[in-house]
C-alpha cells in the first residue's frame, strides 16, 4: 500500500471492480426500511422500491455516523500504519456525513477530509482520478493531494434523469400539481449536481429511451468530456435494450473506458427504478 489510502461512503456507489482496482475503502451510510435500518450497500437496491410499493412510504437514508468513521479510520490505520487516509466525502450539503467524518478525524491527524461536492458515480470518479494521481505522483505532499482533489471535484460533472417522478414527489421534491402535469405530458426533469446540491435544471419530453440518448449528447456538448473515461449511472429496472443503445452511443462518441455504475439505495431513493445519469470530467484545455 502506498502513502495514501482512499475512503468514500457507500453512497458513492463504487463498483466491486473499482474497489479492487483502485484499492478504495468504503464506510456505510444507512437506509431505514420500515422498522428496520440497514447498511447501504449490504442489500439489493430493489428492496427500496419494494418497500415503497408495499407501504407507500419512501425509505429514509441517513449519513455515516461519527462512530462509523471512527471504526473505519482505526481499522485502516491499524492495517496501513504508514499511510494517510484521504477521505473523499459525499456532498456535505446533502447529508451530515462529511461533518461526522471531520469530527471523527479531530484526534486522528493521519486523516485528510475533502468534500467532493458530488454524489454517487461522480464521487467514485473523483476517487478513481485521485487514485491515478497518487500513483503517478508518489512524492506529492498532503497539501498537493488535497489541492488536486479540490481541482478534480470542480471538473467532474454529474446529472441524472429519474425513471419517473413518484420518488421525487414522495421525497417532497416535486409538488403534486407539477407531478400530475408532468405525468400527463410525459415530462422528466434533468437533476444536476451544482455546488453539491441536487437541482432540477431542464425538462425533457417523450419516451425515456429517446430522452436518455438526447440528454447524453447535450450534456457532453455542454461540458466536453474527456474521452478516456465516462461513468453512465443507472438505477435497477433499466431495460437491457436501453442499456445497449446507450453503450453503443457512448462508443460512437469516442469514449474509450465506459464504466457502468448501478446506483445504490441512497441515490435510487430519489431517482426510482430505471433512472439514468452520466458522469464525466471536462477535457483539459490545450
Amino acid at each position: 500500500m502506498g502513502k495514501y489510502v482512499i475512503l468514500v461512503e457507500s453512497g458513492a456507489d463504487p463498483t466491486p471492480e473499482l474497489v479492487e482496482q483502485y484499492h478504495l475503502h468504503v464506510v456505510p451510510m444507512h437506509v431505514q426500511l420500515g422498522d428496520i435500518t440497514k447498511e447501504d450497500g449490504t442489500f439489493p437496491t430493489e428492496e427500496v422500491f419494494e418497500c415503497f410499493e408495499r407501504t407507500g412510504v419512501l425509505p429514509k437514508t441517513s449519513a455515516s455516523s461519527v462512530h462509523d468513521f471512527e471504526v473505519a479510520y482505526d481499522r485502516l490505520h491499524a492495517e496501513y500504519p504508514d499511510s494517510r487516509i484521504l477521505y473523499l466525502a459525499y456532498s456535505s450539503v446533502t447529508t451530515s456525513s462529511y461533518q461526522n467524518g471531520v469530527l471523527a478525524a479531530e484526534d486522528r491527524d493521519y486523516v485528510i477530509p475533502v468534500d467532493t461536492m458530488q454524489v454517487s458515480g461522480a464521487q467514485s470518479m473523483v476517487a478513481v482520478l485521485m487514485a491515478k494521481y497518487i500513483e503517478a505522483h508518489p512524492d506529492a505532499t498532503d497539501e498537493e493531494v488535497k489541492a488536486q482533489a479540490e481541482k478534480i471535484r470542480g471538473k467532474v460533472h454529474f446529472s441524472f434523469i429519474p425513471g419517473g417522478l413518484r420518488y421525487l414527489k414522495a421525497g417532497g421534491r416535486v409538488k403534486n400539481s407539477a407531478y400530475i402535469a408532468a405525468k400527463i405530458l410525459s415530462i422528466l426533469p434533468l437533476i444536476e449536481i451544482e455546488d453539491g446540491y441536487l437541482i432540477a435544471t431542464k425538462k425533457y419530453r417523450g419516451p425515456k429511451e429517446k430522452i436518455y440518448l438526447k440528454y447524453i449528447k447535450e450534456y457532453d456538448d455542454r461540458w466536453h468530456f474527456d474521452r478516456r473515461l465516462v461513468f453512465p449511472c443507472y438505477g435497477p429496472g433499466m431495460p437491457q435494450s436501453t442499456h445497449d443503445k446507450i453503450q453503443k452511443t457512448l462508443e460512437e462518441m469516442g469514449f474509450r473506458e465506459i464504466v457502468w455504475v448501478q446506483t445504490g439505495a441512497v441515490v435510487s431513493s430519489h431517482g426510482g427504478p430505471g433512472a439514468f445519469g452520466l458522469c464525466g470530467i471536462e477535457e483539459e484545455k490545450k
